[in-house]
């Protein structure tokens, strides 16, 4: 298949003297509530950004895994032209036929049944939290728990921030909202412990990857004891695919690498290319759970959103780009395994299609400015992890380029290229 998307350039290596760097952009009368980079965008074409200065950068994060089809795709800007010239938005007081378009197809694709549309990821969770609550009073339990893994991120709401297994997001936002027990990813033996000792519990709530946590999977193994375990317990098991929805890890939706299927699975980024929309999605036993008055939303699921969403999914399979994840995220971990891997200070690279993470052994937040200076555009999380959330647009030149600049400005900045002897 072509994989070169037509408003993408191979031929230009993504090195750079940014003179940016040092520019004071005017961030008056915007909470400070980011530590944005000294950079401006004013263009995009494919994997590539185009900053107010005339730079070319290779996106390497996709706007945190948003915009898998690169950014100004052709089809996404045909179908925002044509809806938007149509109708944008009416309300959920009305029957919005692209709403139930899109809801068929993802119910289709997740094997599910229901969905609840927002505006982002955060916004799902919320639905997913609501909704366990909800089938927890049903079920007649008065405070009902949902299990939360460590190392979680599900959103800065109040409720999804008490979900997440950080303190940084938590801290200064006290009380937390209660109803939350944690437990450490891949333990079984914890969840099990749990289900002995608190009755109280109605859902298990988890990301299958862990995007801001640094790339870290729940295993097969362990993703289908869990599903044995919710339903020895009749509990709800509800997946969190914010992140590695919508064919990132090479399956529309992770878990779809496992036999399983959730209960609940919520999704966004992705799913609108840069268009806000989140959808909470159900399955057989949660489904019913909400009824008119319990939940909803000014702006979810407009047409607009609706009709980006649509066209996003009709493009990610017409064009096979989620196995095109599935295979250049193998041939990117593979040739930062050759690079990397028997270096000291490499702790460990991991994930799945073009979700992907180098840990080393140290803080590298640094890598961040070092890798804009020569016109690659990365993200560090969990402090020591550095993240790769490509479009799924990427063709093989740019992947390869990615990886040997990626590769040669995490050696410098480490120091050196120790290397570990080759087992005999």
């Amino acid at each position: 298949m072509n994989t070169q998307n037509t408003n993408t350039q191979t031929n230009q290596e993504p090195l750079i003297s940014s003179s940016s760097s040092s520019s004071k952009f005017n961030q008056n009368y915007i909470m400070p509530v980011y530590n944005r980079l000294p950079i401006a965008f004013e263009k995009g074409e494919g994997p590539w950004l185009i900053s107010t200065k005339g730079e070319r950068f290779l996106d390497a994060i996709s706007g945190i895994a948003v915009c898998g089809l690169g950014h100004a795709h052709p089809i996404v800007n045909k179908t925002i032209e044509t809806q938007a010239k149509k109708l944008i938005h009416t309300s959920n007081l009305y029957q919005i036929p692209l709403q139930q378009t899109l809801a068929e197809e993802l119910a289709k694709i997740s094997g599910l049944s229901e969905c609840f549309f927002c505006n982002s990821g955060a916004e799902a969770n919320e639905a997913a939290i609501k909704l366990a609550r909800l089938y927890g009073h049903q079920k007649g339990i008065q405070n009902p728990h949902i299990i939360v893994m460590e190392n979680a991120f599900h959103g800065r709401t109040l409720a999804t921030l008490s979900a997440s297994g950080s303190r940084k997001v938590q801290a200064g936002f006290e009380p937390l909202v209660s109803g939350f027990t944690r437990a450490p990813l891949n333990d079984i033996d914890a969840l099990k412990n749990i289900a002995n000792n608190n009755p109280q519990v109605v859902a298990i709530l988890l990301e299958p990857i862990q995007g801001e946590g640094g790339i870290h999977s729940a295993s097969t193994e362990y993703l289908s004891q869990i599903r044995t375990l919710c339903d020895a317990e009749n509990w709800l098991l509800m997946l969190d695919e914010v992140q590695s929805g919508n064919g990132r890890t090479g399956k529309y939706f992770a878990y779809q690498h496992t036999y399983i299927k959730p209960d609940v699975v919520t999704t966004a980024k992705g799913l609108g290319n840069g268009i806000p929309i989140g959808v909470c999605i159900t399955g057989v036993k949660a489904q019913n759970v909400m009824q008119a008055g319990n939940h909803g939303s000014t702006f979810g699921g407009n047409p607009f959103a609706c009709a980006v969403g649509s066209s996003v999914i009709e493009t990610l399979f017409n064009e096979g780009l989620i196995e095109r994840a599935a295979k250049l995220g193998d041939r990117m971990l593979d040739q930062l395994h050759e690079e990397l891997e028997r270096t000291d200070y490499t702790h460990s690279i991991r994930g799945k299609g073009l979700m992907i993470g180098i840990e080393l052994d140290k803080p590298c937040s640094e890598l961040v400015s070092l890798a804009k200076a020569k016109g690659l555009l990365i993200n560090v999380t969990a402090e020591r992890v550095v993240r790769l959330l490509p479009p799924l647009i990427l063709s093989d030149q740019e992947a390869d380029n990615m990886i040997t600049l990626l590769c040669k400005l995490i050696k410098t900045f480490m120091g050196d290229d120790r290397r570990k002897p080759r087992p005999s």
